[in-house]
């Protein structure tokens, strides 16, 4: 995660970069569960939620990162 994002002149941090593709990746996903009543078996919606993008966003600086290996 070195380096940043060039965004038509403006440099934006890698992480943030992460974060909003995250977001974007959590929101598809959070709608799939919601329309198959998944939310149903969850005790606490919001920490799971939480969770589910913290597990996300793990696994999209995971993938990033071994693209970044030589």
């Amino acid at each position: 995660m070195i380096g940043d994002v060039d965004v038509s002149g403006v440099f934006l941090p890698t992480l943030l970069v992460m974060m909003v593709f995250t977001y974007v990746l959590f929101l598809g996903l959070h709608a799939v569960l919601v329309r198959v009543h998944f939310y149903r078996l969850v005790w606490h919606r919001a920490l799971f939620n939480v969770a589910l993008y913290a597990v996300l966003l793990s696994a999209v600086d995971h993938f990033c990162r071994s693209l970044m290996l030589p």
